[in-house]
């Protein structure tokens, strides 16, 4: 399928702009996408936005705790953003979890987990796993059910959902009820064909996350820990269920094609729907791309469905 005309217009712009991280400075790709945020218009309101701070590994990490309307304590998801494990932050992600909130019925509970290369792996890893211990232990004092919770993020954030499911799984808690999984990248080895198809001209390139992995990982033998490479895990099986969302033109679509048809073989239900027509990093897009919010619907349905 050809490129969505909406998404040709914003690689114009991005074009114009001349952004490339792998060009970029770490203070000046994160200053980027501060300015960025911005930038962007407002997310949609939501009951209640709450600041505050988890106990951590490293220290207090920062969450964002968003409540949805109603009257009836729903289910809390723990999200975590995207951007390469290296930039991005909590409020890049506010208009995300806002429209998450609204249309799931769920809290959610937004990570701003450390970030290389001052803090290289597995310490974004690390925070996940302590955040979503910590909140599904605390889901009543912030207003939720409790009960399992789910677990979601893009890109990089994808990764670590999927990594928290498996350290969740072999640990036995907390209990996580489903899994969503948004362009994840799930295999650090980059040797999948639409990395050679997308890796140019796409918005995210091959160049950016060989960037982004240099300023996250210690050495290349990492690549291959699970932690980092979650397609790499043993086994796969008694993992929650998943909805993966893949794009046509994203470097990483065959990495998160690949995870869901892993977790199908292991007996997980799972669904994957890749979008036609779509760039990495769409679903963050909703505001420009009609195809960013049909996307935010389908995965926040599929949530409220696995979480009710």
């Amino acid at each position: 399928m050809p490129l969505d005309p909406q998404v040709e217009t914003v690689l114009e712009i991005m074009s114009a702009a001349g952004v490339s991280f792998a060009d970029l400075e770490v203070s000046q790709a994160r200053e980027l996408m501060e300015q960025l945020a911005a930038a962007a218009p407002p997310g949609e309101p939501v009951a209640s936005v709450e600041d505050r701070s988890v106990p951590g590994p490293g220290g207090a990490i920062p969450v964002r705790v968003y409540r949805p309307a109603g009257d009836v304590p729903p289910p809390v998801v723990v999200f975590f953003h995207g951007g390469g494990w290296t930039i991005d932050s909590i409020q890049g992600h506010d208009a995300t979890c806002r429209a998450l909130a609204n249309r799931s019925g769920c809290i959610v509970v937004s990570v701003g987990y450390r970030l290389g290369p001052e803090h290289r792996f597995p310490a974004a890893v690390e925070d996940a796993d302590a955040a979503t211990r910590w909140v599904a232990q605390h889901a009543a004092e912030l207003g939720g059910r409790t009960g399992p919770i789910g677990v979601a993020g893009d890109s990089a954030g994808g990764n670590l959902a999927a990594v928290v499911s498996l350290l969740a799984r072999d640990r036995g808690v907390p209990a996580i009820g489903h899994q969503l999984l948004v362009y994840p990248a799930t295999d650090a080895r980059d040797d999948w064909p639409s990395y050679r198809e997308n890796g140019e001209g796409y918005f995210l390139t091959l160049r950016d996350m060989q960037w982004f992995v240099s300023h996250y990982l210690n050495d290349d033998a990492e690549r291959d820990d699970f932690r980092m490479s979650p397609l790499r895990a043993e086994s796969h099986a008694g993992l929650p269920p998943a909805f993966v969302v893949t794009a046509e033109f994203d470097p990483l679509r065959d990495e998160g094609n690949a995870y869901a048809e892993r977790l199908r073989a292991a007996g997980v239900p799972a669904t994957l729907r890749c979008y036609q027509g779509m760039i990495h990093g769409f679903w963050s897009m909703a505001a420009m791309l009609d195809r960013g919010r049909e996307a935010m619907d389908d995965a926040a349905a599929e949530v409220r469905r696995a979480l009710a």
